[in-house]
């Protein structure tokens, strides 16, 4: 087995830390220093899915000035139009701001772009079209920050626009009628990691303080707000884990037709709906539309109440899912022929084609960066422009990198780990030369290879089914929240096999001479010829639930041999 991961195990708890949490268990006390909480206040903070702060949606900068512009677009009818992204934060988004503002009593649209006919965020065309029909007032949701020069036209034209948005910003802020971003400078919001659906929500708290009359009830429009906070990787810690905390219940018991069909075709039971569940089965297929089509079948399918529209809808978006991940792995495979050389030669790799679809080169990318722990591009050649998508690694801010590169750029945008751009095809070739430049200036003198993290060693024989019990109490976990995760040394393996339709997962019976496990370890198949009979691994614990029977599971993230 060769060595191709590094380890990394958090230390062990401070002496004064372990005072402060003396409380809770041992094993409590080791997982809540490895997430920053030393005392027992901000531990049960933590366990209660609290916000270590007050907050107040009147703290954004700019708030005050959008709300009032829309409460005087409600109360003379004036024609509003939401103006969404494709993705689950700003299809959530979208249904959420339509959902407030119309049961406020205003005149309310969605607009959610296409991805193929007119790419992300805010476009000319469509803002001149939108004022046509007789609108003065535009609200972003998940978009606009960087859309500095199409704000500058729309006022031109007239149009009043409120950009909410949640990505980073440029050094210039758009000249918009009222801009509500947590990241702006000088922003007094404490908690800068709300996704956009979360910004959106703040606005709704906001409007419903101005028209206290109202029958909506605020925390009926958390079951949207999870869906794309989990399904766009905010961090949950903070006011996200509050939020999703209680968006989970808001979804278990949801009134969304849509939702309980998406969940019926996926076979997801919602009233045990958990963080993963929203990750792995209903994110990809509310994603999947905008992907392959159009992002207004997963909008129609948030807000609508009609039955058959909603199975209907459902089936739509199911097939889209699957259509999605076929032409994923075609896209993937031939990326990889396209960067064979840059493999070995280059610290970021870059792979561009006129077949590709580009709402799927986001995904190949992150394979391609997963695959060979390299930041990597895929994009999409059209007639005049290029687009890409990038992911990245933790050693390398891929936006920061973009920004570097403004002055070919028509427009980019994203965060540290991914991030999008549009190029003309005369300057792709020098925004790729430029920014595998500073991937080698930045990475070629460090040891690139993916750190994998654990909480603590411990033996098998102490794990159980109330340690199991115990962990439940840190939900929900994903990103910014990781699973805890455990290693256990000289573990013996008593059989191993592979499993799946290609073999590429790992089934194990492991024992460390007291307790006896069975053990899965997804895409880790290829370890199985040199597999020894003792190893060191790394896992987290869970329940395994199949045809109805239940046993305790080991769910493997990597292995070394013992030492």
């Amino acid at each position: 087995m060769t060595i191709t991961t590094n380890w990394q195990i958090d230390p062990q708890i401070t002496i004064e830390a372990d005072r402060e949490l003396n409380n809770f268990p041992p094993l409590f006390r080791q997982l809540f220093f490895n997430r920053g909480y030393a005392t027992e206040e901000s531990a049960r903070f933590f366990l209660k899915a609290q916000a270590p702060f007050n907050t107040s949606p009147w703290q954004l900068e700019g708030m005050a000035r959008a709300v009032d512009r829309i409460v005087i677009a409600v109360e003379s009818n004036e024609l509003i139009i939401i103006y969404g992204d494709f993705d689950v934060d700003g299809v959530t988004a979208t249904a959420l701001m339509v959902d407030v503002i119309g049961k406020l009593g205003g005149n309310v649209e969605p607009y959610i772009p296409n991805r193929f006919d007119e790419g992300y965020g805010l476009n000319n065309e469509a803002l001149e079209k939108i004022h046509r029909d007789g609108c003065n007032l535009v609200i972003t949701v998940d978009c606009g920050i960087r859309s500095n020069e199409v704000v500058k036209h729309a006022g031109d034209i007239g149009l009043d626009i409120i950009i909410s948005d949640h990505h980073n910003p440029g050094k210039v802020l758009p000249e918009a009628y009222a801009l509500i971003n947590p990241k702006q400078q000088d922003d007094l919001y404490p908690d800068k990691d709300l996704a956009g659906v979360g910004v959106a929500y703040k606005i709704a708290e906001a409007l419903l303080e101005k028209f206290p009359e109202s029958d909506l009830k605020i925390n009926e429009l958390l079951d949207l707000v999870v869906l794309g906070t989990v399904a766009d990787l905010a961090p949950l810690t903070g006011e996200n884990r509050w939020l999703v905390r209680k968006g989970l219940r808001q979804l278990q018991q949801t009134t969304r037709q849509g939702l309980f069909s998406l969940a019926n075709v996926a076979g997801l039971d919602l009233k045990r709906c958990n963080a993963g569940n929203i990750g792995y089965i209903l994110g990809p297929r509310l994603n999947a539309s905008g992907r392959m089509e159009s992002a207004l079948a997963s909008y129609e399918l948030l807000v609508t109440q009609d039955i058959q529209i909603a199975g209907q809808l459902a089936q739509e978006l199911e097939i889209h899912n699957r259509e999605r991940q076929q032409i994923t792995r075609e896209t993937i495979e031939k990326a990889k022929k396209l960067i064979t050389n840059q493999v070995q030669n280059d610290y970021l790799l870059f792979a561009a084609d006129p077949g590709f679809n580009s709402g799927v080169v986001g995904l190949a990318a992150s394979k391609l960066s997963e695959k060979y722990y390299k930041p990597a591009i895929v994009c999409t050649i059209e007639e005049e422009t290029t687009r890409g998508s990038c992911r990245s690694i933790p050693e390398f801010h891929i936006t920061e990198a973009l920004d570097q590169c403004t002055d070919i750029l028509v427009r980019h945008g994203g965060h540290a780990a991914a991030a999008g751009f549009t190029v003309t095809n005369e300057n792709a070739g020098e925004l790729e030369e430029r920014l595998k430049c500073i991937a080698k200036e930045k990475l070629e003198s460090l040891d690139l290879r993916p750190t994998f993290c654990a909480d603590m060693e411990i033996p098998l024989s102490e794990l159980n089914e109330k340690v199991l019990e115990q962990l439940e109490w840190f939900e929900p976990t994903g990103y910014g929240n990781p699973q805890a995760v455990f290693v256990s040394r000289n573990v013996q393996v008593l059989s191993k096999r592979t499993v799946g339709k290609t073999s590429s997962h790992l089934k194990l019976v492991v024992s460390d001479g007291y307790s006896k496990f069975d053990a899965i370890g997804f895409n880790l198949g290829h370890l199985y010829t040199n597999l020894t009979s003792t190893i060191d691994m790394m896992f987290t614990f869970e329940m395994n639930e199949f045809n109805g029977r239940k046993s305790l599971q080991l769910n493997l993230l990597d292995i070394k041999l013992a030492y």
